[in-house]
């Protein structure tokens, strides 16, 4: 099983005092390779590196005074080294910090995101094998359809996350950028090998063109892509609901003895937990579109996006770790009733396997149209109370003449319906077998 992170390890990589560690360290990395260029004494970086420390409200104390967050930053630092402190910041402007500490808190918080997906991935290719033959409806616009089994519902939500961790590692790849050059980008006053140099230590490729900021593009794509899997978390969350509803009643999710469904309604047991995440799907979406609005700046830059970016960066990689948390546990102890699935695939009386009529009808000389009607008629009148699908099939002299009442009866056989089971699991899951005739 993969290692389950908690809430607390996201909130940690948001907090003050490790975006300031990001930043001490981007500082201290740079007056490294300055010191390697003999632009600084060496051991002016001994002593930064050994004297440095972050005092968070002193930061806040010096912010109020000078209204902006890095030269309160480094203004704090500086207290701590003593004279080597004037070597801080040297070339540099604050995006510079900034967006490479914004960077590297990116790239620890989608890793736990990669790993909560991956957990969630587990517990349901476990429920799509455990459920693989668990036969149940399908339903499109919410109407019975033709069977399937539960474990191919569950297969589908698995292909479903394998794209979205593909697509969450290719977004966290696209913000794992380094940026040192300067005010407007020209390396004025910074070397292109100090940058370099710092890339190299902290494992990460540079932005290879970059204005005073990142372009914001990387980052609209890693939001969107979060909003993403928030839609696919959804996707599970809703058809939990729509399953555990009253008149369908096939699934269940989680509920503790203690737990209670209504103030007024001893009896509710209420789908909560996969509400919640519907709910939570809204507001990734939102700030998908945030970022999204984030992309076009002023010129070399404006500070517009930064607000923006200082809410939904924690909030977002947060409430994803949350939904992906919330959903593993739902689906790990989610309550699947079988039986249930079997008696409202049985509610129709065959009718779903309409189609396999109206083919074999066409394959024994039939038009399209004319069986079309035929089994059409004979499904209503089974649906309007009238009688039995099989009955009123073979009391049709047209349907009777070509499909005697066993084939007509072989054909209302839902299980032929599930002979390529196999072939699809083999599809999302590796070791194809062979494809199987459906006969």
């Amino acid at each position: 099983m993969i290692e389950r992170y908690t809430r607390a390890e996201m909130g940690r990589i948001w907090s003050d005092a490790n975006r300031f560690a990001k930043w001490l360290e981007i500082e201290i990395l740079a007056c490294e390779a300055l010191a390697r260029r003999g632009e600084i004494p060496e051991e002016a970086v001994r002593t930064i590196r050994s004297r440095a420390r972050i005092d968070i409200e002193r930061i806040r104390e010096i912010e109020s005074q000078v209204r902006h967050d890095v030269i309160a930053f480094i203004s704090q630092i500086a207290e701590t080294v003593g004279p080597e402190g004037r070597f801080l910041h040297l070339g540099l402007t604050s995006s510079d910090v900034i967006d490479s500490g914004f960077a590297m808190q990116l790239s620890e918080a989608s890793d736990l995101l990669v790993a909560g997906l991956k957990r969630l991935m587990e517990v349901v290719e476990h429920l799509a094998v455990t459920h693989k033959n668990t036969v149940m409806i399908g339903r499109t616009h919410g109407i019975h359809a033709e069977p399937i089994t539960f474990g191919l519902k569950a297969a589908s939500w698995y292909a479903e996350l394998k794209r979205n961790l593909q697509r969450l590692q290719a977004a966290a790849d696209q913000v794992r950028v380094i940026k040192l050059s300067g005010a407007v980008g020209t390396f004025a006053n910074i070397a292109p090998e100090v940058e370099a140099y710092v890339c190299e230590r902290v494992g990460m490729p540079p932005e290879p063109v970059a204005t005073q900021v990142v372009a914001r593009d990387r980052h609209a794509h890693y939001f969107a892509t979060l909003a993403v899997i928030g839609c696919s978390l959804e996707r599970i969350a809703v058809e939990v609901r729509h399953l555990q509803r009253t008149e369908v009643g096939e699934v269940a999710e989680p509920f503790s003895g203690t737990q209670r469904g209504s103030s007024a309604m001893p009896h509710k047991r209420n789908p909560v937990l996969a509400e919640n995440v519907t709910g939570l799907a809204r507001l990734l979406r939102a700030y998908a579109v945030a970022a999204l609005e984030n992309v076009a700046l002023w010129h070399e830059r404006d500070i517009s996006h930064s607000s923006v970016e200082r809410v939904i960066a924690p909030d977002a990689t947060i409430l994803l770790d949350f939904m992906l948390d919330r959903v593993t546990e739902i689906l790990e102890r989610l309550t699947v009733y079988p039986e249930r699935m079997r008696e409202n695939l049985a509610r129709l009386g065959g009718v779903t396997m309409s189609e396999d009529i109206l083919l074999a009808l066409v394959e024994r000389g039939a038009s399209r149209q004319e069986a079309y009607g035929w089994v059409q008629k004979a499904a209503h009148a089974a649906l309007s109370g009238e009688g039995e699908f099989l009955d009123l099939l073979c009391a049709q002299e047209n349907v009777s003449s070509l499909l005697p009442r066993a084939e007509i009866e072989r054909l209302l056989d839902p299980w032929r319906h599930l002979a390529h089971v196999n072939y699809i699991f083999g599809r999302v899951f590796g070791d194809r077998p062979p494809s199987q005739r459906r006969s």
